[in-house]
């Protein structure tokens, strides 16, 4: 069993993906001007973020639960979906699966510190291609039809689990309706506890 050191750091990798992610995907798809969003450096990319205090307070409140049901091993899979504010309709859906590896236990300490270090390193190179992936992804996802658009963020938690925060209720993960509806499969990134795959689907019209 790994440690709970090592499930906490894999745990932050895994919610620190999300969180940039999320932010990556409501600058490139346009949901929020341009002007709303600052520079930080992250993966040895520039990144952005939200400087929204609405929209800020918002994520952060998402991750801090996001975070415990990770280390828990509670969570299986993230969705943040466009809506269109004026059809209530979901026009894109953007999906991070959770998978938990099985760890094989090191015999030796220094073998695992070896490997862990090597993982680290080669972790941050896969979500920095990933992050490539789905900045370049604008330039074939169809663009928004001129309308104002917010997002919803879901998650999918263990069913054998009966607790559900206060702050959080039961929802419908829907998918997308008409007959052009298309997914793109990107690249998944892995530490030594956790596998992340991470796909969009989206309305198509021809």
């Amino acid at each position: 069993m790994p440690s709970k050191l090592a499930i906490k750091g894999s745990s932050k990798i895994v919610a620190d993906y999300f969180e940039f992610a999320i932010n990556n995907i409501l600058f490139q798809r346009g949901i929020y001007p341009p002007e709303d969003f600052q520079t930080v450096r992250k993966y040895g990319l520039p990144m952005l973020l939200t400087s929204d205090d609405e929209v800020k307070q918002y994520i952060e409140a998402i991750m801090i639960q996001v975070k415990k049901w990770i280390y828990g091993g509670k969570i299986n899979k993230l969705v943040v979906v466009i809506v269109s504010k004026s059809t209530v309709e979901s026009v894109e859906k953007w999906e991070f699966d959770l998978q938990v590896l099985n760890s094989g236990q090191q015999n030796q300490q220094d073998e695992l510190e070896e490997l862990d270090s090597k993982t680290k390193e080669e972790t941050q190179r896969e979500i920095q291609s990933l992050i490539r992936q789905i900045t370049s992804s604008v330039s074939y996802l169809p663009m928004l039809k001129d309308d104002e658009y917010t997002f919803n963020v879901l998650v999918h938690t263990d069913p054998t689990d009966p607790y559900t925060p206060k702050e959080w209720c039961e929802g419908e993960d829907r998918g997308l309706q008409g007959p052009n509806v298309e997914n793109v499969q990107f690249r998944s990134f892995s530490t030594n506890i956790h596998q992340i795959g991470t796909q969009v689907t989206y309305n198509y019209e021809k």
